[in-house]
């Protein structure tokens, strides 16, 4: 039996156990922030008396019972650089989140924004010689995915099937039953870095917590910021955060690429400390107040007052003007985007049927960021806040909670990978696939 399988069946294991129990935590673990929102599990969506429908009929119907934030430590490029400050930063979020609630959590789902992403495209293909799809048969075709070797030190994170195909009928979703000569599978899988993935789960395993799953933070910021018509029909969710910007692309409701741009709101954060000689903090402020990048002749005579606390009364008195401070911002800003094409292209965006990008992340605020985007990515741009989920401050709809929210849904509505199949003990995939297993035995 290989260790990854039944790692990742155990992490399952546990999330439905915790699910049953009604009480589960997510755990976002970013660059800038670390957000824990406490879920509370009322059972299967029910229709309500008004004709609408709960989260979606049939699955689990839950609403956030606590929510706490902190600033991040310890956290670089959205991977764990000091393991004692992120620690001590995950506690107190985790437990103000429980104080809240007024529950303990011993089981939480949390996501990896950073560790270098890489997409993969795999397929498989079987006969039937029953002449219809049984349950065994989906564990078959997925075990016949030819895997290429990841390279060393990498390791799959997600591994999701996209679309079926039994003999000449496409686009099935769930082909079981079906009667047919020939099934196929188009499968995509995530990799990441094994050192930055192994971080994040020894880090929340220090916290006293167990790890019921790990996602990846552009995939879960997709969930929460595409709206369903954007997922069936293809779009692109640029997520901005702090350290990293995640980008994944959707079609049919599935996840088919996603990638990150090792920069993100703190480079610009930097810039504008460099150029202005102010403390980071001042920085932050000013780019969070008076931010920009769309110049007009206004902003020469708007001055900012800088401020500081060196004693000295000239340099405490400084000012600047919004055109300075947005001629700052706006290269970096545009070198993200530059990045950010280069990955769409390398996806193959361009041949989507639908090439809607929405930007989302607390980097997506930045005024007049939408219109930069639509001419440098595409006209097809807007702003996405997080979808709305019953019992989340009005607050924590913010564009930068979008992974937090996007890490609820995913605890909800899990979607199949790989590993919720029974796979035939002599049927597992490639080599390359069995060395994520001793990794994952190794850390777990």
């Amino acid at each position: 039996m290989s260790e990854l399988y039944q790692v990742q069946r155990t992490m399952r294991a546990m999330r439905r156990a915790a699910l049953q129990r009604g009480l589960i935590a997510v755990l976002d673990v970013g660059t800038s922030k670390i957000a824990c929102l406490v879920l509370r599990f009322d059972g299967p969506g029910q229709f309500r008396a008004d004709g609408g429908v709960g989260p979606m009929a049939g699955q689990s119907n839950f609403r956030v019972i606590g929510a706490a934030t902190t600033r991040s430590r310890g956290v670089r490029f959205g991977e764990i650089d000091t393991m004692t400050e992120t620690e001590r930063a995950i506690r107190t979020a985790v437990q103000a989140a429980q104080k809240l609630a007024g529950e303990r959590v011993d089981h939480v789902i949390a996501c990896l924004s950073g560790g270098r992403p890489a997409s993969y495209g795999l397929a498989g293909e079987i006969p039937l010689p029953a002449g219809k799809v049984a349950e065994t048969d989906i564990a078959r075709v997925l075990s016949a995915c030819d895997t290429p070797s990841f390279g060393k030190g990498r390791e799959v994170l997600h591994a999701q099937p996209v679309n079926f195909a039994v003999d000449h009928r496409s686009g099935l979703n769930d082909p079981r039953e079906l009667a047919g000569n020939r099934l196929a599978v188009d499968l995509h899988a995530l990799t990441a870095d094994g050192d930055a993935l192994g971080s994040l789960v020894h880090c929340i395993r220090r916290c006293d917590l167990e790890l019921a799953g790990v996602a990846s933070s552009a995939y879960v910021s997709g969930l929460a910021s595409l709206v369903e018509d954007e997922q069936e029909l293809g779009a692109a969710c640029i997520d901005l955060g702090g350290g990293s910007t995640g980008v994944s692309v959707f079609i049919r409701k599935h996840m088919i690429f996603a990638d990150a741009v090792r920069l993100g709101g703190d480079h610009i954060t930097a810039d504008i400390a460099k150029g202005l000689r102010v403390s980071h903090a001042v920085a932050e402020r000013i780019k969070t107040l008076n931010g920009g990048i769309e110049a007009t002749g206004r902003d020469d005579r708007e001055m900012i007052e800088l401020g500081g606390e060196t004693g000295d009364w000239e340099t405490d008195r400084r000012s600047v003007s919004r055109a300075d401070l947005i001629g700052i911002m706006r290269p970096r800003v545009e070198e993200i985007l530059e990045r950010v094409a280069e990955v769409l292209q390398a996806a193959g965006f361009e041949h989507m049927p639908s090439q809607q990008i929405v930007l989302t992340g607390g980097g997506s605020q930045i005024p007049g960021l939408d219109g930069l985007a639509a001419r440098m990515l595409g006209p097809s741009v807007r702003i996405g806040r997080p979808l709305r989920i019953q019992g989340l401050a009005h607050q924590l709809t913010d564009p930068c909670f979008a992974s937090a929210v996007g890490l609820a849904l995913f605890a909800a509505h899990p979607q199949d990978e790989w590993w919720d199949f029974e796979m035939p003990a002599d049927r597992y995939p490639a080599r390359s696939l069995r060395r994520a297993y001793r990794w994952f035995r190794n850390n777990w």
